[in-house]
């Protein structure tokens, strides 16, 4: 087996838990993901042989690994943190999705004359540990989006921001969630 040429770069980013998006802002980051579309095979081949499983999503690619009882509770408690994030970021406008770009001052603006997203907002305080002003809050959210590519700081001047592909991967998580409807009234409001 002949081993793709940028496999090195590619396992730098996902073994990280990143995603390689199709619409990144980032030029070599969209060559990546255009050399994986052409020869997918190659790389998931490669990757299964070192136990990592080459997931393709809508327009992204990420890894995916058979985890112990820990792990998994670990990824609950990460998707609750998602769940929060996503819930917040659809209130403030809900086409908010792949492409979409924003700002902070304007989600901050639409957060002083709704009481529901201000409240959403409040309930994110506990990512941000020792944040209490609403600014502080959103740059800490913000910068978990980031660090986990589900969006880019597309302008340094105006920080305007870029929802990136992977972040249907959000979506798709909370769309996966399936609560039976005989248990439903079981589930505290």
């Amino acid at each position: 087996m002949e081993i793709p040429k940028q496999t090195a770069e590619v396992f730098e980013i996902l073994s990280k838990g990143q995603f390689i998006c199709s619409n990144s802002t980032k030029d070599a980051i969209r060559k990546l993901y255009n050399a994986i579309s052409q020869d997918f095979e190659a790389y998931y081949e490669y990757f299964s042989g070192i136990n990592l499983i080459l997931e393709e999503g809508d327009e992204y690619y990420h890894f995916v690994r058979a985890e112990n009882r820990a792990e998994i509770e670990r990824k609950l408690e990460i998707a609750m943190k998602w769940i929060d994030i996503l819930d917040f970021l659809k209130t403030y406008d809900n086409s908010f999705g792949s492409g979409f770009r924003f700002r902070i001052a304007d989600i901050l603006a639409r957060t002083s004359v709704d009481a529901d997203l201000k409240n959403k907002l409040e309930g994110l305080k506990k990512y941000a540990p020792g944040k209490e002003k609403y600014t502080d809050i959103m740059e800490k959210v913000l910068d978990h989006l980031v660090r986990d590519n589900f969006i880019e700081l597309e302008n340094d001047i105006s920080q305007e921001y870029k929802t990136l592909s992977s972040f249907t991967y959000l979506e798709k998580l909370v769309l996966t969630i399936n609560i039976p409807e005989d248990i439903q009234h079981e589930i505290p409001q």
